[in-house]
């Protein structure tokens, strides 16, 4: 048990890792479509976090919070689309480095939990290249409207 352990808070990690690029990524998107994309990306990360936690404690196991904080800076669309193709690039890393491993767990349970956080992952993946094609329909269609949403987002939520 003490394998199963190790990888769920090794797993944790990593993906904790990615939820706070994306964060530190969506500040950067603001093009609102891509942005709502990410806001949702987002969502599920902290969902999966959250999966990650509970496993490990029922385990008995400690919650590592502590991962270094993403280096992400940058103004204008350039940064933009450098922070989406960093993070398609990341997604399929992830599902790289953590689909054998997992392949290799005995544990039927938490396997099917990271089965299930792989292939997010790879959806994922997918909206990172369909911003970076230029698409603006990555959550759905907008019914009869065939413009994308015009306006940004802010960095930030509040002004004072």
């Amino acid at each position: 048990m003490n394998d199963v352990l190790a990888l769920l808070q090794e797993f944790h990690r990593d993906k904790l890792a990615m939820l706070l690029r994306h964060e530190a990524g969506a500040r950067l998107i603001s093009q609102y479509d891509a942005n709502n994309t990410y806001q949702y990306i987002i969502n599920r990360d902290e969902t999966h976090v959250s999966w990650l936690a509970k496993a490990i404690t029922e385990l008995g196991g400690p919650i590592a919070d502590e991962v270094p904080a993403p280096d992400r800076d940058g103004k204008g669309a350039g940064a933009a689309a450098t922070v989406v193709r960093d993070d398609l690039r990341d997604a399929q890393a992830f599902v790289d480095r953590w689909r054998p491993r997992l392949d290799a767990m005995t544990n039927a349970r938490h396997a099917k939990m990271l089965d299930v956080i792989l292939g997010e992952t790879l959806e994922q993946k997918r909206f990172f290249e369909q911003a970076l094609a230029g698409r603006t329909d990555l959550l759905g269609r907008r019914g009869e409207q065939l413009e994308p949403a015009r306006g940004v987002v802010l960095p930030s939520r509040w002004i004072e």
